[in-house]
């Protein structure tokens, strides 16, 4: 027997109530209603791409922007994989099953809008973007948590990162059609985020001092989806630069929000020696990053004004 075994099969009650909750909080969408189709225009075999080929309603996107929309839709693209890592760690128990294949289905439309926007709009190089899905996709990389207590702390993070990440990407394309569509993305990521949130919850209640363990393994660890993405680096400097996803995001709407308001992790009682250890690593983590966070935002904004003077 896995040692998740009990841990899950105690959860399925709570995450059944909270698939109930998602159902009933879940807005109805199409994709095919917010792709711009009167933009497209058949594709010359063999003609390469320019930034002079975006239509994106008068708006100029930048290199950041970009490598944005890039990362945003391959990530979605490596469903198969995320599914199989899900299936592995959770199981097809049926709470934990339903959930996953409502999921599976709402992320895989994900990818359709993002995808059809994308193409009729001519926003990025079509042809860097697949060569870039078919090197992801066939390498099967994502991130690979070993216990359901690792899982469920990573996915919580990463729902409302990837949240985050969709919302300022439509923020700063400048286009109100693909503001549209990144929102509509987001708001699903967002209820991804709550059900993981709130089962973690019902976790750390169940099992305080392996959740605290989890959660500041996690945490020392973290990395958005997308590491299979050839030249992912470079993209995620870009992104971090423009303020998009940096240390300073991830601090302030991540991990302050969730693991010490939510969570309530440094109020947390009844830890055994190992967890108050990883607890105080974790505090120590946390306010790492922020203040890293906090520096390179600064120079950021210093190295903008001195680039407009």
């Amino acid at each position: 027997m896995s040692p998740n075994d009990g841990l899950l099969a105690e959860l399925a009650p709570v995450a059944g109530a909270l698939l109930e909750r998602h159902l009933q909080a879940s807005r109805e969408w199409f994709p095919h209603e917010l792709i711009p189709y009167s933009r497209g225009r058949d594709a010359v075999p063999g003609q390469a791409w320019t930034p002079d080929d975006a239509d994106l309603a008068g708006a100029e996107l930048t290199d950041a922007v970009r490598s944005a929309l890039h990362v945003n839709l391959l990530t979605e693209d490596n469903l198969p994989y995320y599914v199989r890592e899900i299936d592995v760690v959770f199981g097809r128990g049926e709470a934990w099953g339903a959930w996953a294949q409502r999921w599976t289905a709402e992320e895989g439309r994900h990818s359709m809008a993002i995808y059809g926007y994308l193409m009729t709009t001519r926003a990025i190089d079509p042809v860097a973007l697949e060569r870039a899905r078919m090197v992801q996709v066939s390498t099967a990389q994502v991130p690979q948590p070993d216990d359901a207590r690792d899982a469920l702390v990573y996915l919580t993070l990463q729902e409302l990162a990837t949240r985050v990440s969709h919302r300022n990407t439509g923020k700063l394309i400048g286009d109100p059609v693909g503001y549209d569509l990144m929102s509509r993305v987001a708001s699903d990521e967002n209820l991804h985020h709550l059900f993981y949130r709130d089962v973690t919850a019902a976790a750390i209640e169940l099992d305080p001092s392996g959740m605290v363990q989890a959660i500041e393994r996690q945490v020392a660890g973290f990395a958005m989806p997308g590491i299979g993405i050839p030249d992912f680096d470079r993209h995620a400097a870009l992104i971090a630069r423009a303020g998009i996803y940096d240390f300073a995001v991830h601090h302030d709407q991540i991990l302050v929000p969730v693991v010490l308001r939510q969570w309530r992790v440094a109020e947390l009682t009844g830890l055994d020696d190992a967890g108050e250890a990883a607890r105080d690593r974790l505090l120590r983590q946390i306010e790492r990053i922020g203040r890293l966070g906090r520096r390179l935002a600064e120079r950021r904004e210093s190295e903008l004004q001195a680039a407009s003077l």
